[in-house]
């Protein structure tokens, strides 16, 4: 373990001093990380520091060590604190034990009183640390979070293979069956609102206009998982958009007609009870456990070929994959490099995954081949440019049909020329969306801030839940944007309008406090003459030995 970090904050200078230069800090495993003059100034130390420890006087201008210590237990539980008194609130002192203050230290104070002191706090936090690792509770947790592990194992399996005894192993310490002399992966995905179209009109208010994609991925496990396990297939569960179908038994010749009829069904009763189309990719049966990843990718493989013109809502992979000698597959590194690079590359290292692609290409493949190669690197494009929201109809106009200009291309030239344009235009749509959702973002977050400048409330999660983003990001964000802290920029806006109201009104230095949102009047003339140089009421009296044209009157 590293050192902890201690906040002092203490309105007399001479006691900060004599504890920063009096104590061994690092000795005792500390670390002084800031000191505070203020209860209000510990209070934002602590906020950006995130100290372990504060070591607080008990009186303070602007919210004293009692309040002080409250407001930092009520946003970081875990931070200790340690009280600092005089003989005569020695009473006061031991009512902070019942607000979880875990010491208090009676003044004057010796160093190696606060040294002993110190050495007993670290201690206290080092069992704490071990007793939160404890095998006990650990175990505890294990089993409350079993059906989380049991989904993430069947999700490893899907992307890492694994020698069929560790499978087995796992899959009994877990309580699943997957028994059988083979298996196959199946992958069911939600469709596009093209394919929803062709639902019945009665559907429109249906879950499938849900934005809530999770919930259609639960409410379709929900039949799936009661048809494939009702059969006796295997299990099924949510990963990532799409449900996956694990089935296990005998891959003799009746498997590939009972798993289709299976597979029929589920399409049958989704549509049925959900109005929501479903297109299902299905891997190869493999001979063992351990083929599970290769199935799945297989299944993934068959989605890609469900635009193609003539495919059903069923895709073997058998059956849209040509077999040959020199098969033509857009590997998934491959469409992971592609899609990277639309998102976030530059036109340079896009040329360089698009020769990489095209290099693919050999004399020998068939048009056919060739056709279904380019779909998938379409597809990848498509999907990319989908989850970025950003609309190929704006690329490719409306009513462009990608799929059918592919098979009517005959040149490899003029196809890689037109995919290399419409990579390049989908690449400026991203990267244009996402600098002006950063802009909108921003601007949202400075409006609110200015409507709210009056509230003593305003903070950084008050702003985070407004624009529905976590506050790692948003501050990340802001100053990247602005180049500010949110902090900063709230001052700095307060400062603005307090200079304003002192040049433009009458109002007391208290009714400007309120008005920019500073609950303690003294705070405010604090935090002005640190910004300016001059109280509240200096600033006032120079701005009126000004004339409007600079000249001093």
């Amino acid at each position: 373990m590293g050192m902890y970090r201690v906040l002092l904050a203490d309105d007399e200078a001479d006691v900060r001093e004599g504890l920063l230069s009096e104590i061994d800090w690092e000795a005792c495993g500390f670390t002084v990380a800031g000191t505070a003059e203020n209860g209000l100034e510990a209070l934002e130390l602590a906020q950006r520091l995130e100290p372990d420890v504060v070591i607080t006087d008990i009186r303070m201008p602007f919210v004293d060590g009692m309040e002080l210590v409250r407001r930092l237990k009520a946003e970081s539980p875990l931070v200790k604190t340690v009280i600092l008194t005089g003989y005569d609130e020695f009473d006061y002192a031991r009512q902070a034990v019942s607000l979880s203050v875990d010491e208090y230290l009676l003044k004057p104070f010796s160093a190696a009183s606060l040294t002993e002191l110190l050495h007993k706090l670290q201690t206290r936090m080092e069992l704490e640390i071990a007793e939160r690792e404890d095998m006990r509770k650990l175990k505890e947790h294990y089993h409350t979070s079993l059906p989380l592990l049991k989904a993430n194992f069947l999700s490893s399996l899907l992307h890492r293979k694994l020698p069929e005894p560790v499978i087995r192993d796992k899959a009994r310490h877990y309580g699943l069956s997957l028994e059988g002399e083979g298996c196959s992966v199946s992958v069911i995905s939600l469709d596009s609102a093209a394919a929803e179209a062709e639902l019945p009109a009665q559907a429109v208010q249906s879950l499938r206009t849900s934005p809530d994609v999770d919930l259609k991925l639960f409410a379709v496990l929900n039949i799936a998982g009661e048809i494939w396990e009702g059969r006796e297939f295997g299990t099924a569960f949510i990963h990532q958009d799409h449900v996956v179908l694990l089935g296990f038994g005998k891959t003799d010749e009746s498997w590939k007609e009972r798993l289709q009829n299976a597979l029929e069904h589920i399409v049958r009763s989704v549509e049925h009870y959900l109005r929501m189309p479903v297109t299902i990719g299905s891997g190869a049966a493999k001979g063992g456990l351990s083929g599970i990843k290769s199935s799945y990718d297989e299944a993934l493989l068959a989605l890609d070929y469900r635009l193609v013109p003539g495919t059903g809502r069923i895709l073997f992979i058998e059956d849209v994959e040509r077999r040959g000698s020199s098969p033509l597959l857009l590997d998934e590194l491959r469409q992971q490099a592609l899609s990277r690079c639309l998102k976030v590359g530059t036109p340079e290292e896009l040329e360089t995954v698009l020769e990489t692609i095209f290099g693919e290409i050999r004399a020998e493949h068939a048009s056919s081949g060739i056709q279904l190669y380019l779909s998938e690197v379409l597809t990848t494009v498509w999907r990319t440019a989908q989850s970025s929201d950003v609309d190929m109809e704006d690329v490719l106009g409306a009513g462009f049909q990608p799929y059918a200009e592919l098979v009517r291309m005959t040149g490899l030239a003029e196809a890689r020329r037109w995919i290399t344009e419409m990579c390049g235009a989908v690449m400026g749509k991203i990267s244009g969306k996402r600098q002006h959702a950063y802009r909108d973002l921003i601007e949202e977050a400075m409006s609110f801030t200015r409507e709210r400048i009056h509230d003593s409330d305003l903070s950084i999660p008050m702003v985070c839940s407004h624009l529905h983003i976590s506050a790692g990001y948003f501050c990340g964000l802001f100053k990247k944007e602005v180049k500010l802290t949110f902090l900063q920029y709230v001052m700095q806006l307060r400062m603005e309008r307090a200079q304003e109201l002192l040049r433009t009104t009458e109002l007391k230095a208290f009714e400007i406090a309120e008005r920019i949102g500073f609950s303690e009047p003294n705070y405010f003339s604090f935090c002005f003459k640190k910004h300016t140089g001059s109280t509240p009421k200096e600033y006032r009296s120079r701005m009126k030995d000004v004339s409007p044209s600079g000249q001093e009157g």
